[in-house]
C-alpha cells in the first residue's frame, strides 16, 4: 500500500459535477434521447387504461373504506382522489421511461407530470380495453425502455471515456442492461412480496405498529441507496458483467460511503429541485419545451457526472489498496 501522504485526495463532488457539465455542453446531442421521449409523451397519443382498471380500484377502495377509522377518513378520501387522478392521466407509453424501480433507463419529465394537454389541444387518447393487451404492452414497453436506456448510458459513458477507451460495445451494454434490470426485478420480488405481507400483517394488528415498521424500512432503504445507485456503472465504465458491476458497487460503498453518499445526495437534491423548475410551465404552453430541454440537459449532466465520479473513485481505491 502506498503511503497516505503520497496519495491524491478522493474525487470531489463538485469536480465530478463540473466535469459532467463540460462533457454534455461539448456533446449536446447526448440530450436527444430524453428530450425525444418527453416530446413523444407530450405531443403523441396517450394509451389510457383508466376504463380498464378504475372499476377494480373503486371496488378495492370501497372494501378498504369499511376498515378506516372516522379520524382517518379525510386522508383516505384524499388518497383515493389522488390515485384516481393519476390513473385517469396515466399514459402506458410512460413505461418506456426510467422507473425508480430499475437502475437503467431514460429519464422523462412527462412521465412524472402526465400532461393531458399540449399547445395543439387535448392529447389523442387510445383506450386500452383488454387486460391482456395492456399486459402485453407493459411487458413489451418496459424491456424496450431498458434497451433504450442501455444505449443512452453507453453513449454518455463513451463520451467520457472516449471511443478507444470504452470497454464495452453497444450490443453487450444492452444485454448487460437487460440482465441487470431482470436481477433487480427478481430481487424486488424476493424482498418486496414478504415485506408487503409483513406490513399487511402489522396493519391488521395495529396501524401504529405498521407505521413504525415502515419508518425502520425507510431508514434501511437510505443505507442501500448508495450501492444501488452505482450498480450499472461498472458495466459502462469498466466493461463488467451485471453481477460484477453489482459487487463493485457494494465494494465501493464499503470504502467510500461518506463521500459517495454526499455525491448521491447532491444528485437527488439537484434532480428533484430542478424538476420542480422544469415542470413549472404547463403542458398546454410551448414554454414546456424549455422545461423539457432543461430537464434533458441536466439529467444527462448528472448521469455523466456519476460516471466521472465512479471512474475516479474506483481508480482512487485501486491506488489506496494496490
Amino acid at each position: 500500500m502506498q503511503k497516505l501522504e503520497t496519495l491524491p485526495p478522493p474525487p470531489g463532488v463538485l469536480d465530478s459535477l463540473r466535469a459532467g457539465f463540460e462533457v454534455v455542453s461539448n456533446r449536446i446531442m447526448l440530450i436527444l434521447m430524453p428530450l425525444g421521449l418527453d416530446l413523444l409523451l407530450w405531443l403523441g397519443p396517450r394509451l389510457s387504461v383508466d376504463g380498464l382498471l378504475s372499476p377494480y380500484f373503486r371496488l378495492a377502495f370501497e372494501q378498504a373504506r369499511r376498515t378506516v377509522a372516522e379520524a382517518d377518513m379525510e386522508r383516505f378520501i384524499q388518497a383515493q382522489s389522488l390515485l384516481a387522478g393519476w390513473l385517469r392521466d396515466f399514459n402506458l407509453l410512460s413505461l418506456l421511461s426510467k422507473s425508480q424501480l430499475f437502475p437503467i433507463g431514460v429519464w422523462s419529465l412527462s412521465a412524472q407530470t402526465l400532461p393531458v394537454k399540449n399547445p395543439l389541444g387535448l392529447s389523442d387518447v387510445v383506450t386500452v380495453s383488454s387486460f391482456w393487451i395492456a399486459l402485453g404492452l407493459a411487458f413489451a414497453l418496459v424491456p424496450l425502455g431498458w434497451v433504450i436506456g442501455g444505449v443512452y448510458y453507453r453513449l454518455v459513458a463513451g463520451s467520457i471515456l472516449g471511443g478507444d477507451e470504452a470497454r464495452i460495445g453497444f450490443l453487450r451494454a444492452v444485454v448487460q442492461s437487460v440482465i441487470l434490470s431482470l436481477l433487480w426485478l427478481a430481487g424486488m420480488g424476493a424482498v418486496g412480496v414478504p415485506l408487503f405481507m409483513v406490513i399487511g400483517l402489522f396493519m391488521a394488528i395495529s396501524p401504529a405498529m405498521a407505521n413504525i415498521v415502515l419508518f425502520i424500512l425507510l431508514l434501511f432503504s437510505f443505507w442501500l441507496i448508495v450501492p444501488l445507485f452505482f450498480t450499472p456503472h461498472g458495466i459502462f465504465v469498466r466493461g463488467q458483467n451485471a453481477f460484477l458491476s453489482i459487487l463493485s458497487s457494494v465494494r465501493m460503498m464499503r470504502f467510500s460511503l461518506p463521500t459517495s453518499g454526499m455525491f448521491v445526495l447532491s444528485v437527488f437534491l439537484l434532480s428533484y429541485g430542478l424538476d420542480l423548475l422544469w415542470s413549472a410551465p404547463g403542458g398546454e404552453s410551448w414554454l414546456a419545451l424549455v422545461g423539457f430541454a432543461g430537464h434533458a440537459f441536466m439529467t444527462t449532466v448528472l448521469l455523466a457526472a456519476s460516471f466521472v465520479y465512479y471512474r475516479n473513485m474506483t481508480d482512487w481505491m485501486k491506488k489506496m489498496h494496490g
